[in-house]
Formats: structure tokens, sequence, C-alpha cells
């Protein structure tokens, strides 16, 4: 893409405005370069990035011109019969979130299409269920997730409320394709307006009944019981008070964290995986004397969590950790109460911990894992409905803190997480326990697991261009041997191979798109996986190491991961 030609066509446009054009014209060369290179993508969450002018950007041009891509995609999919179905469309918090989706709202309802939306902003998995419940062709999340506050992104969902899956995005991606730019394509207005119809609390109501019975134990003595709650000022706190409101639980929301803010101006981070996050929740938990502390990001489909352990400290569990727990939990009482089916399945991500994965198959459970993004597993889990005798779903969840216990709901749903893990935790101390020893537990059971993620930024035009030729290299010369343990197998899910290095036998990887990702298995049962990020300029790098002793790990991941850089010539 040639920078300045875009940069001068905007700066040309009529359609683009004077504060625009100023705020353009202030650019930096690093910015300007940053802001024209590309075209915003869609990646693992949707298509994401930071809000302002230009074609890299989130604006009302970019968000324009995708969702007449997304609504002639609808109608190629399904048919004339998509404008009667409808599109359903929530926001979080974000700055012109609810500009984005009001703007949606009437380019979708020109076209033809029924439209439904809420009153004000609503949680991700609620958008979700609202697709399934109104039974929409499709579905818009306006949000960042749990990205800083320059950003902004747009997510879409097909007719059974789970995000597209990639083949289906190509569909849409190729309709895109044959539109002319975002300055210069025009809306197709069928002869008759769409109607836009504001959803009534029924909607909330109904969901939040159906979060309620994803409970095993609320018979659960709550009395003294405290649990501080963070919407890290997004669209889950209304739900979230809702559902434990009835329940009995002493939940004390973080109310400075509790307003609709789009500057996150009472938060370091609104990333739960972040320490800094839970700086001001963890102040609460000490002043309260709480148990627990909950967390979710700003749509609402992650969820984090902080013990209170028997030293008299906090301590956060990883996405990891606290789910392999949650499965331990629900499969073992569900197996005391008869309560699982004769052929149950969990899901989780080829970049999951294999923790929570020995944990679910010691039960009887069978796993399928698949590629980051949780549109997998709500597709995954589409998929087995339409079959007669397929297995029936019991946990889905990424190690990015999303997790899924019912499917009404077909993305992460950080409301059902925060209730059960609530659940959980007070099971454990009724029983004496804090989480930190339960997890001590898994770990007398099944060896210790220490998967940690690294991350490394490559922003800009030039980062882009480095995080290209890192993963080009890995694909082509694969890595053999770490820290002195040689690799067993790499996986390259680029071109679809399962290479065992002892005997040069190459096995396809089926079952998976094709994705820019690596993953090396070493012949100690350590795993190192490399991809770049869906939503963000940066490289993501998971490491397990797992062993019958807990002493050295931390240390050992730190030197694969170090070993790794040297070896693939990257400079932090």
């Amino acid at each position: 893409m040639d920078v300045m030609q875009n940069y001068q066509r905007w700066l040309d446009s009529p359609r683009v405005s004077d504060e625009d054009k100023a705020t353009l014209r202030s650019l930096s060369e690093k910015q300007r370069d940053d802001a024209f290179f590309k075209n915003a993508e869609f990646g693992t969450g949707g298509m994401r990035g930071i809000l302002g002018p230009g074609t890299n950007r989130i604006n009302e041009h970019t968000i324009g011109r995708v969702t007449v891509g997304f609504g002639l995609y609808l109608k190629k999919h399904l048919g004339e019969k998509a404008l009667g179905m409808g599109v359903a469309i929530s926001h979080d918090n974000r700055f012109f979130s609810r500009e984005f989706t009001l703007l949606s709202a009437d380019i979708l309802a020109k076209m033809g299409f029924k439209v439904y939306i809420f009153d004000m902003l609503r949680a991700t998995p609620e958008l979700s269920f609202a697709v399934r419940e109104k039974q929409c062709a499709g579905g818009i999340m306006i949000t960042a997730s749990h990205n800083p506050k320059e950003y902004n992104g747009y997510k879409v969902y097909d007719e059974k409320g789970c995000q597209l899956i990639p083949e289906l995005v190509d569909e849409m991606l190729a309709i895109l394709a044959t539109l002319p730019d975002e300055l210069s394509f025009k809306i197709p207005e069928a002869e008759k307006k769409g109607e836009v119809i504001v959803l009534g609390p029924e909607v909330d109501e109904k969901y939040y009944e159906l979060v309620k019975t994803t409970q095993v134990h609320p018979e659960l003595d709550k009395k003294g019981f405290k649990v501080i709650y963070s919407p890290q000022h997004g669209a889950s706190y209304e739900g979230a008070m809702a559902v434990f409101s009835s329940l009995g639980y002493e939940i004390i929301p973080v109310k400075e964290q509790c307003v609709h803010d789009p500057n996150f101006g009472a938060t370091e981070s609104p990333n739960p995986e972040v320490e800094k996050a839970w700086k001001l929740p963890l102040a609460y938990a000490v002043k309260e004397h709480a148990n627990l502390v909950v967390m979710t990001d700003p749509d609402g489909d992650r969820c984090g969590l902080a013990y209170l352990g028997k030293d008299g400290e906090y301590h956060r569990l990883t996405g990891n950790e606290s789910a392999a727990l949650l499965v331990d939990y629900l499969l073992s009482e569900k197996k005391k109460m008869g309560l699982l089916p004769e052929n149950p399945v969990m899901y989780d991500t080829i970049v999951s911990s294999s923790l929570a994965r020995e944990v679910a198959q010691s039960y009887g459970v069978k796993v399928e894992s698949f590629l980051t993004g949780f549109k997998f597993i709500g597709s995954r889990i589409g998929y087995y409905e339409e079959k007669e005798n397929g297995p029936t779903f019991v946990f889905g969840y990424e190690e990015s803190y999303g997790c899924l216990l019912a499917p009404f709901v077909r993305d992460k749903d950080g409301i059902q997480a925060i209730l059960l893990y609530t659940e959980m935790a007070l099971f454990h101390h009724l029983r004496g326990e804090d989480l930190g020893e339960a997890l001590e537990g898994l770990y007398h059971r099944y060896g210790y697991h220490l998967a940690t993620t690294k991350d490394i930024y490559f922003e800009g035009m030039d980062g882009n261009a480095k995080m290209q030729k890192l993963m080009a290299g890995l694909h082509v010369t694969p890595l053999r041997c770490f820290c002195n343990i040689n690799v067993a197998k790499i996986g390259d899910y680029k071109k679809q191979i399962m290479v065992d290095l002892a005997s040069g036998k190459e096995e396809p990887i089926v079952g998976l798109p094709v994705s820019d990702v690596v993953k090396y298995f070493l012949k100690d049962n350590s795993t190192i996986c490399v991809r770049p990020s869906g939503t963000e300029p940066k490289v993501k790098f998971y490491i397990e190491v797992v062993s019958d002793k807990e002493d050295g790990l931390k240390e050992k991941a730190e030197a694969l991961f170090q070993d790794l850089l040297s070896q693939a010539g990257v400079n932090r």
C-alpha cells in the first residue's frame, strides 16, 4: 500500500472532516506511516485497531465499509431472509462505541435489515445470546476487549451467535474486496428501510436466569464469604450485579471501576492478565478482608481471579490455573451427582496448558484442541449439535481468561465465569482450603505444570516487517534444540504438518485451518509455541514446563524463552 498516496487521498476527500484532516497534518512521519501502511485487518478477535483517521485505524469510514460488507455477506450467505431475521448489535464503554453502533445500525437498516440494538452497552456474551434469542442472521459487537483506551474494534457473529470462523471471514473479505475504498463506498439502499428495534429488559432477564442455571451447588452457605468484583469500567457491571444480587453472595464492587469511563480513569490497565490492573481491586480486598477477587475485562467475556491465601496474602491465578481448578470442580461434583453426560467433551486451544486437559481426561472426558480464538470452540459446539450421537459439551476455555460453561452463549462468557469461579472458591473455602491448596492438590495428582506467556511488540511499518521476518524464519529454518534439550516434534500450522525429528516422518495436521503458528514439543515434555497476536502488533510466546517437582520451573521457562530469542535473532 502506498502510504503517501493514501494519506493524500484522505486529505483531499470531502468525506473526511476538517478535524480529522487537521489530525492527519499533525502526525509525525512514523505515525503517518503506521496509519496508512495497510488496511485494518480481521484477526483472532475481529477487526481491532487504534482510533483515528487512516486506513489502518478504526473510524467511521473503516467501520462503515465493513458494515456494508457484512450486510452483503449475510444476504449472500442466507439469502433475502437475512433481512427479516435481522442483526443484533451491542458495544462496550470505549470512545465512539455507541456512535459506531448507531452508524452500523443505520447502514444495515438502509440496506433493508431489521436491526436490534440495546439501550446502552452490554457485554459480549449477551450479544451472542441476543443473536440466538432473536434468531438473527448475525451480530456485531463494537469492542476492543482488553486493549488500551486508544483502541476500538468490530467483531462479527453468525446466526448461531458464534464469531465468524476464518472460512466465513474469507467470504466476507472477498465481498469487501469488490467494494470501493473506505472513502468511496456507497450504501446499497433497499426500497424499504429496515426497522431499528431497541431490545427490552426481557432479553437481559432471560440471559441472567440462564447464567444462574450454571450453578452446581447453589445451596452452599455463603455467609461471611466476601467477594470483591471489578468490571474494569466495562459492560458487564449491570449484568454481573443482577446475577449475584439474587443469589446471596456478599459482593463488594470496586465503585471507581464501575463507571463506564472510556478513559479507564480508575485503572492502570483494563486487561485482567496484567498485574497493574489489580491494584485497586486488591486494595479493596485488603480493606474488606475479602476471600476472593474477581474481575471481568471491558467487554465482559474474560474473567480473572485472585484468592486470599492462608499466608494472608492475595495470589492471582493464571487462566490456565483457574481453568484447571474449575474443570476439576465441575467434573468431580457432577460425577458425584450423576450429572456427567455419557459422551462428554471439553475444548481448549493448542496454546493452553496440558493440565486442564489431563484433569478432564482423568474423568473420561474427551478433549479437542483448536487454534486460538473462541470462535473455533463456538463453531465446534454447533457442529456436534447438528450431528446425531455427537459428544456433549461440558466446558471450553482459552488460556487468556476466557471460558464457557453452558452453550446458550457461543463466545467466552465472563459472567458465567465469575459466578462459577466464586462458587468453586466458596466450595473449597467451606472445606477449609484456599485455591492455592486446591491447585497444589492437582499438581500432586498430575505433576507441576508451569505455563507462561511472553509478548514482544513490533509496532509500526518497520515492526510489522520484522515480525513477518521472524515468523518466516521459524517456518523455513525450524529450531531443533533449546537449552540442550532436543526437540522431539515440530508442529507447523502454516504448512499444516507435524514433523517427528527423530524419524523425519511428517504427518498432516487435520481439522485446523492454516495459521501462522509454530509449536515445539521438547523431549522432556516442555512445549514452546510462537504466534503473532491477532489483535495487537506483537508476537506471543507460550512456554510450558512440566515436572514432578516445583523447584526451578520458572527459571527453566525463562531460559527456554531467552534461548529461543537468541537463536531467532530477536533483540528486545
